[in-house]
């Protein structure tokens, strides 16, 4: 057990000094533990074996000092080697750590080693806002989720905030400190803040209390996520910075840790206590042109920091929740050129039937045709595109995208591979159109981002455009756990910073963030990668504005643009709870949900969906096209994906994010 919890007592150590021990006068001064060092669930002080930490009072037996049984007092442990010795046995020879525990405050005295010591335990609760007791080892702290406020006449009273903590110490009247110093940790044991000598004043004990000892108060203290909200004038004195998955350490002024509670979640939810869960990201930083500079930062490592920057406020500001996106120095990221043209779009946008003609097309040089037959919808002429295309050498795969706002059906999109893996290039042939058909329409899809991104609009939020599927799907790994931010030099026609694809709508691109250099300029007035990741998480396309009332300090909100602590940063306790249903490994996702998405007021557009099921190429069904929905597998006369070709996400839902259980600070997995 002592050696799982090194960086915890490298953090301890260094910070807060070393273990208690007995005074020169008067009794020796101990705190009750009951914290829950090791993350493990059980108070510390009810363990059966306890780990070495500064809340125990080291004793050093005198030399030729009695073996003999010790009388303990109900209120504290004798502890060996990390054991509870039982009242009346000896002390075993050989013995390393000789330590007390208190488990209960007052003032007592332990027979040992042939006299007597007195001793004075004192107990640190946390208290919520509605004065109810949060048990430090069984739940925790929680990071703050409105926007500063002052408190009431009374500082000490109940006050209308889930999320806000008073420290309670309890103890004789004259061994209690008159301030605490308050620190946060980070999971990994590193020092995030500290909130010295926070005075205690005295307000009236909880009824459990013995008679005999009285009880100092900190006033609400709260913990938040940046410096935004920890150095605002109205609550400066009283927050602390922490980090969903460390601690807050309660210490005496520049002293020895007393104890310590983790941070997680909410502590009441519609799901009940949240913990703490975890998504992944898979970060792409793609270049304006083949060869270029990445889409920020100056060079490679200039955009590694900027995206490291902009995912520590996603986990800020997510962390109320209780959702982590991972340590930085973890994140995936990766830099790419634009893909070449190799998506070929049967319908374009508007999908309209076909009225009989032909489909011709270069791939790799090579002429390619494939006749189309009058009432085709766009996948059934797909397919036959396909399969003209496989048999020509290639590698196809089909992606059907839902039927936008102004469109009759859903488009189809061809993507096409050489055998060994790479796209294929696709031109129009050498001479025509790509199309003969009067109103089946084909387009390629070129990725041309020196003149900014062409973005979806409400009408065709659902689908995307040609440009940005071809762009997503030419990078989609297949894995539907992970959550794709693809970060490009900008938006065609300015006003867009970021937009995102979700599962809801049904569409082929789900559970994707596109984000640009504008979106990251607004930094904390727009939070945008965290508003987009809140499209996502809570598979939601909408606003809370949009039908309700404007709260601009909601980071869901559609159009609040404010860098202070009353700007769009705050998410609701109903909001977590939908995360998790929505995007967790406890509950299903809900069904589809309504409504196209409403752009950010020219910031961020709203949610349509990520890569679904895609298929093989199949011969062409002949007259009509397979029913809606439906993603034959079948791979007809498509060439067989090679090894190295990308994948692509299944259709179905899979969670984004899983629990994270609290890890002794210092072993974070």
């Amino acid at each position: 057990m002592n050696g799982r919890l090194p960086a915890l007592s490298v953090f301890l150590g260094a910070l807060l000094g070393p273990a208690s021990s007995a005074a020169q006068d008067g009794p020796a001064l101990v705190v009750v533990d009951r914290d829950d060092d090791d993350a493990d669930g059980v108070p510390d002080g009810e363990q059966a074996r306890v780990p070495p930490s500064p809340e125990l009072l080291a004793l050093r037996a005198p030399r030729g000092a009695s073996q003999a049984p010790a009388a303990i007092p109900g209120g504290l442990r004798l502890l060996v080697d990390g054991s509870p010795v039982q009242p009346g046995s000896a002390i075993p020879a050989g013995a390393r750590r000789v330590e007390i525990q208190a488990v209960r405050a007052g003032r007592s005295e332990i027979a040992l080693f042939g006299t007597t010591l007195p001793i004075s335990a004192f107990e640190v609760r946390a208290i919520d806002g509605a004065g109810k007791h949060i048990d430090m080892a069984r739940s925790h702290a929680s990071l703050q989720r409105t926007p500063p406020d002052r408190l009431g006449d009374d500082p000490f009273g109940n006050l209308d905030d889930p999320d806000a903590i008073r420290l309670l110490v309890i103890g004789a009247a004259e061994d209690l400190p008159l301030t605490v110093d308050v620190h946060s940790a980070a999971p990994s044991g590193r020092a995030i803040d500290r909130l010295p000598s926070v005075p205690l004043g005295h307000v009236p004990c909880p009824p459990d209390v013995p008679a005999g000892l009285v009880c100092g108060s900190t006033r609400p203290l709260r913990v938040v996520a940046d410096d935004i909200d920890r150095n605002h004038p109205m609550i400066a004195d009283r927050s602390v910075k922490g980090e969903v998955g460390g601690a807050l350490v309660v210490a005496l002024p520049d002293g020895p840790k007393l104890q310590m509670i983790r941070i997680a979640g909410p502590r009441a939810s519609p799901l009940g206590p949240l913990g703490r869960t975890r998504a992944r990201l898979r970060i792409l930083m793609v270049r304006p042109r083949a060869g270029g500079p990445p889409p920020m930062g100056g060079d490679d490592a200039g955009a590694v920091a900027i995206a490291r920057a902009e995912v520590e406020r996603a986990n800020a500001l997510w962390g109320a929740c209780g959702v982590s996106f991972g340590p930085l120095e973890e994140l995936d990221i990766g830099f790419v050129d634009p893909p070449r043209p190799h998506l070929l779009a049967i319908g374009c946008d508007h999908g309209l039937p076909a009225s009989g003609g032909a489909i011709r097309v270069r791939v790799d040089g090579h002429e390619v045709t494939a006749a189309i037959r009058p009432r085709m919808r766009p996948d059934a002429a797909a397919r036959a595109v396909a399969a003209a295309i496989g048999a020509a050498g290639f590698s196809v795969r089909l992606s059907d995208n839902p039927a936008i706002g102004a469109g009759a059906f859903g488009t189809t999109d061809v993507l096409v591979r050489r055998p060994g893996g790479a796209p294929a290039a696709i031109e129009p042939p050498a001479s025509g159109a790509l199309s003969t058909d009067p109103t089946l329409t084909a387009c390629i899809g070129a990725v041309e981002l020196e003149d900014g991104l062409q973005h979806f609009s409400d009408t065709d939020a659902i689908a995307g455009t040609v440009e940005e599927r071809a762009l997503i799907k030419a990078f989609d790994d297949g894995d539907p756990a992970t959550i794709d931010v693809v970060m490009v030099p900008s938006f065609a026609g300015g006003g867009r910073i970021g937009e995102s694809f979700i599962f809801a709508d049904g569409g082929a691109i789900r559970n994707t963030i596109i984000e640009d250099r504008a979106g990251l300029r607004a930094d904390r007035a727009s939070f945008a990668l965290s508003h987009e990741l809140g499209h996502v998480l809570l598979d939601e396309p909408g606003h809370p504005d949009d039908f309700g009332v404007d709260t601009p300090t909601r980071l869901m909100d559609a159009d609040a643009a404010n860098s202070s602590a009353y700007g769009p940063r705050r998410l609701t306790v109903d909001e977590c709870a939908r995360a998790i249903r929505q995007s967790g490994a406890a509950e299903p996702r809900l069904g589809k949900q309504s409504g196209a998405a409403a752009p950010r007021l020219g910031q961020s557009g709203a949610a349509a969906p990520r890569l679904g099921k895609q298929s093989g190429a199949a011969d062409p069904r002949p007259g009509e096209p397979p029913p809606r929905g439906a993603q034959p597998d079948r791979a007809g006369a498509a060439a067989a994906s090679p090894p190295g070709a990308p994948g692509f996400r299944p259709s179905g839902p899979v969670p984004l994010l899983a629990p994270w259980p609290l890890a002794p600070l210092g072993r974070e997995r």
